[in-house]
């Protein structure tokens, strides 16, 4: 059997044009090896999966390519290029800070800083989950990462900035990676399926990306996931039966039944819910992102915080101009006060049909004057 790569690993960025969505950081990099202004010290700061220990091998890769590219892209020919993708540098060091926390790694650390390359132009130590490192041994790292030798370079990578001590911080030039949009993960997750030849339904790669919340490399999981489970073709029901989401469609439903006081249909649809498995909580917490979503789709300005597809986007848009901003406000009010309400309930099935009566009755009390 051919070895399985997952997507992830095999579609790991290796330019900083290929990076998704952290723009920022990569053009600021680039301008910094072209006009040879590398600080000593970088730390890159986010969430899990956005990039982080990635761009600091590119610009380990980078900094030490004998021939960059015009575009400060390393040539991937020269010989430092070469050892770096065969994974026999001498020069690019790796410590993964979570299982070699301790003062005698770091030791051991400084002392292998004080021996110049053999060959190439620096040392580069990539050090990921930093705030993982012991008060001991932060305090053994701080004189290195103060004075370096002129060939050393540091990189430093977390997901916590807040644990690592203020004289660490000073040292370092500091880079903040943000959640990936959703629309760039999509696009993404687009290219990997067209590489993969999996087919796919546009609403089911939109799930995906939202169910990351901003995270590549768990959207990429859940892409191998997901493929695995549809056999190659990703639909957007089996996507969200998978996943175990509530579909968008229940609550487009709900939203036109509130507008029509269809009180008992709406308690027979949420049976239908309960009966898939889904508790009072999800529902309820889905029901209010709903109509937040229509409260922003009413006006133009907001669009832009509406992270869905350009298909919903236009429904969401259709139903908020039906239902109008009052009648949508005192909605959300109900919603949100019931999902803050309902962990303290005691008959939790009474509490959220309560709450899908008032919802209900909404319009009435609105036509009446109430």
């Amino acid at each position: 059997m051919e070895n399985y790569i997952v997507s992830a690993r095999k579609y790991r960025p290796t330019t900083f044009e290929s990076v998704v969505g952290q723009q920022h950081v990569t053009s600021t990099l680039k301008n910094a090896i072209r006009t040879g202004q590398l600080a000593q010290a970088f730390l890159f700061c986010g969430p899990r999966g956005v990039g982080k220990t990635t761009c600091a091998r590119i610009l380990a890769k980078t900094i030490n390519c004998m021939n960059p590219t015009a575009d400060m892209e390393a040539c991937n020919e020269c010989e430092s290029c070469r050892s770096f993708n065969n994974g026999t540098s001498m020069n690019i060091f790796e410590l993964d800070a979570a299982s070699n926390n301790g003062v005698d790694g770091i030791r051991e650390l400084v002392k292998q800083v004080n021996i110049p390359p053999q060959a190439g132009k620096y040392k580069i130590y990539v050090i990921d989950e930093v705030h993982m490192l012991s008060l001991s041994a932060f305090n053994a790292f701080l004189k290195t990462l103060e004075e370096p030798p002129s060939y050393a370079k540091f990189i430093l990578a977390t997901t916590e900035k807040h644990k690592i001590i203020p004289t660490i911080l000073s040292r370092c030039q500091i880079f903040d990676f943000k959640r990936i949009q959703t629309s760039d993960i999509a696009k993404h997750l687009q290219y990997v399926a067209s590489q993969e030849g999996v087919s796919y339904e546009p609403e089911a790669i939109q799930i995906i990306a939202q169910k990351a919340e901003g995270g590549l490399r768990d959207a990429l999981s859940i892409f191998d996931q997901l493929v695995s489970f549809t056999g190659g073709n990703l639909t957007y029901k089996q996507c969200v039966e998978n996943l175990n989401m509530l579909d968008s469609e229940y609550y487009f439903r709900f939203v036109d039944m509130f507008r029509g006081g269809e009180l008992s249909n709406a308690l027979v649809l949420y049976q239908e819910i309960v009966d898939n498995g889904f508790d009072g909580q999800h529902f309820l917490t889905g029901l209010s992102e709903h109509l937040r979503n229509l409260l922003v789709s009413i006006d133009p300005v907001t669009h832009k915080l509406l992270d869905v597809g350009d298909a919903m986007r236009q429904r969401y848009g259709q139903q908020s101009v039906a239902c109008g901003l009052p009648l949508l406000m005192k909605w959300l009010e109900i919603a949100s006060d019931a999902e803050y309400r309902y962990r303290d309930a005691n008959n939790k099935r009474l509490f959220v049909e309560v709450a899908l009566m008032k919802l209900a009755s909404v319009m009435k009390g609105l036509e009446s004057g109430g």
